[in-house]
């Protein structure tokens, strides 16, 4: 039997076609299945690469003189009295966790240890007036944002990083804090940034302005729509600020009302609820391949938005039906795929505007490099030490691989707290 060239190459063609499915198939599995261990490392590899320039440049009081100042064409802000502490209060709010770890010997332990020390010289150097790197939070309403990320850092992790610090550097701190009062922002997920910062205030016993705290906590409550979803200001937005801002904000503010006598328990407690639901529905969003959908304004702030999720892991809060190690796979799923190349990064390793590779037209009105760093913000479980279930659990399929491979899977429906 004669087969023609142009059936052979077709037979051929078929052939690769298979092969490179299977291959694809295959790295996917192995990923599915990797154990936490390679887990662990993975997250962070990728943790380290993004966070590593904006502390290693900020303890070295080099970080105005070397971040990139790109911002997106109708950029609607003074750039350069912004970008710096956006870049160092959003990195280090979802790096406190890992660094609030105790110290060991291992490359991981190091490695932490490393760059919490550099992170306690930067915040030192962050608030001193003498120092290149000062930050501006005296001016422009962006401030109170940026603050409110670095005030969620102490709260993370005040035994590795607040307690450690000079009595001088505390006290600027406090009192940059304070500054923020003589502006306001915008009446929506704003009024979180200030009620935080203040709940920080009142955390370590320091004077707090009590009207910012509860009209916060009161019109965000209000602003809840249900099913999990709080609008953003009066109007409902299709984003990721839930993620973002809402739901951990509340939580974190709630959580300090509750424990500080100021506020009721059962607050604390709706509002976990609430994020605890959001959470759930951030997993189903984890597509089979690490991919996820990039829908509403701040794309490029780009995995911040898993934060409900990892911060509900951190608290080992997750949904019922929702393991740790289905948690940890996607997430590991997602970290592959956005972090694992170079596709986001500059050739110095600095974040570059886009969503999954250097996109500009995809920039906000308010976004630049420094607003970028808020992807830290879904590795929050690195604060959970290696012999937890999360990762020593074995692995396992999130509900996209149960879904799309015929394996049974919980069924969805709304709540109602």
């Amino acid at each position: 039997m004669i087969v023609h060239t142009h059936q052979q190459n077709l037979i051929k063609l078929s052939i690769l076609t298979i092969l490179l499915l299977s291959l694809s198939f295959n790295r996917s599995h192995a990923q599915q299945n990797s154990n936490g261990v390679k887990d662990r490392q993975i997250w962070v590899k990728a943790l380290y690469k993004i966070a590593y320039p904006v502390i290693h440049n900020l303890s070295k009081g080099t970080l105005k003189q070397n971040l990139p100042l790109e911002k997106g064409n109708n950029y609607n802000l003074k750039l350069q009295d912004v970008t710096y502490l956006e870049a160092v209060g959003r990195t280090i709010a979802g790096v406190a966790p890992w660094l609030g770890l105790p110290d060991d010997n291992t490359e991981e332990g190091n490695l932490r240890k490393g760059m919490r020390l550099e992170l306690l010289q930067g915040l030192k150097n962050a608030v001193d007036p003498q120092n290149p790197d000062y930050l501006n939070f005296r001016s422009q309403a962006q401030a109170i944002v940026d603050a409110a990320y670095l005030a969620q850092t102490f709260i993370r992790a005040p035994k590795a990083l607040w307690e450690p610090l000079d009595q001088v550097t505390k006290k600027r701190y406090i009192e940059e804090f304070k500054s923020l009062r003589t502006r306001t922002g915008a009446y929506n997920n704003w009024l979180l940034f200030a009620g935080l910062t203040e709940g920080f205030l009142m955390s370590i016993g320091e004077q707090y302005d009590p009207a910012r705290i509860q009209f916060a906590v009161n019109k965000v409550t209000e602003w809840y729509v249900g099913d999990s979803w709080y609008k953003d200001g009066e109007k409902f937005s299709m984003d990721y600020y839930n993620s973002y801002v809402m739901h951990p904000m509340m939580v974190d503010l709630t959580k300090i009302l509750s424990e500080q006598k100021k506020g009721s328990t059962d607050n604390y407690n709706q509002a976990l609820k609430r994020m605890v639901r959001y959470a759930e529905y951030l997993e189903r969003i984890i597509g089979t391949d690490g991919s996820y959908p990039a829908y509403g304004r701040s794309v490029t702030y780009r995995t911040a938005a898993f934060q409900a999720l990892a911060q509900v892991a951190l608290m080992d809060q997750l949904p019922a039906g929702v393991t740790p190690a289905q948690v940890r796979c996607a997430l590991t799923q997602v970290f592959l795929k956005m972090y694992d190349g170079n596709q986001n990064f500059d050739d110095k390793g600095w974040l570059v505007l886009g969503f999954n590779g250097h996109q500009p037209e995809l920039a906000d009105v308010y976004t630049s490099t420094g607003s970028l760093y808020m992807a830290t913000l879904a590795f929050l479980p690195l604060g959970l030490p290696a012999e937890n279930k999360f990762w020593s659990d074995p692995s396992a399929p999130w509900t996209a691989v149960k879904a799309w491979s015929g394996q049974s899977f919980k069924k969805d429906y709304k709540v109602e707290y």
